[in-house]
């Protein structure tokens, strides 16, 4: 693994903040169990909340049936806005497409889903209809 750079300015930041600065997750202690469970690899290692991670370090967050792969662009001490969040990592294009394709799977299911249920309950007159087909 490549070793931060102490330049001048924020050139590390600790992987539990950056990932709750970045927006992946809500807390830092939701981040820090997700590191410890296995979910997020830096440099395909397993690593520790505490792990100090630079600029251009490659990350893979597994959340739920998502997984981004993404390099760090920005390190920032304070969680900003989801507009500026976004700008702090750069996600492959590997990653998008495989994302795109696990939302177009989601929403076909969904769509079955619908068509199966439906649309209201069974007013008076239909629930006395159905009580009198199934004595039949």
């Amino acid at each position: 693994m490549n070793h931060c750079e102490k330049e001048s300015g924020l050139q590390a930041q600790r992987l539990d903040k950056w990932l709750w600065a970045a927006r992946f997750y809500k807390t830092r202690s939701l981040a820090a169990q997700a590191i410890q469970g296995g979910k997020v690899h830096l440099e395909g290692h397993r690593v520790k909340p505490s792990k100090q991670v630079c600029l251009g370090a490659k990350l893979r967050i597994k959340r739920d049936e998502w997984v981004f792969d993404i390099e760090v662009k920005r390190l920032n001490l304070q969680r900003r806005p989801a507009k500026e969040a976004v700008l702090m990592y750069e996600e492959s294009p590997e990653s998008k497409k495989e994302r795109e394709r696990i939302m177009a799977q989601i929403k076909a299911i969904r769509a079955v889903d619908r068509l199966a249920k439906p649309a209201a309950k069974p007013n008076k007159k239909q629930r006395r209809d159905i009580v009198n087909f199934r004595k039949k």
